[in-house]
């Protein structure tokens, strides 16, 4: 019986994975650059706010991307869609590994014939 729950479990988060293809891994960061010299809201201590997009890849590469303020709502999306799909996939995983688990009802009455 509890094989059968994990199962439906399993093909309950299946069918609700966000397939989609907006996905980004990494993390959207905000920033302010300032300049040295010649800028005057530099110069005001306002300085200029800007979004970076952050990844980190095996062996400790970190790559930046800037990213438009009209497409900061599209980035955090994705983002967001890469997390819930993360999480699925380890809920799924999770229930796998119990499904690995021989059947106690199964084990039991093999070893009593």
């Amino acid at each position: 019986m509890i094989r059968d729950q994990a199962a439906h479990k399993r093909e309950k988060l299946v069918s609700k994975l966000p397939v989609t293809g907006e996905l980004l891994r990494g993390s959207l960061l905000e920033r302010t650059i300032r300049h040295t010299k010649g800028c005057p809201k530099c110069a005001r201590g306002e300085g200029h706010h800007v979004f970076v997009l952050t990844v980190t890849y095996p062996g400790g590469r970190t790559r930046q991307f800037s990213v438009r303020r009209e497409r900061v709502a599209e980035v955090r999306r994705s983002l967001a869609n890469y997390q819930k799909l993360k999480r699925a996939i380890e809920a799924i995983c999770e229930l796998n590994h119990d499904l690995l688990r021989p059947d106690a009802a199964k084990s039991r009455s093999k070893t009593h014939d």
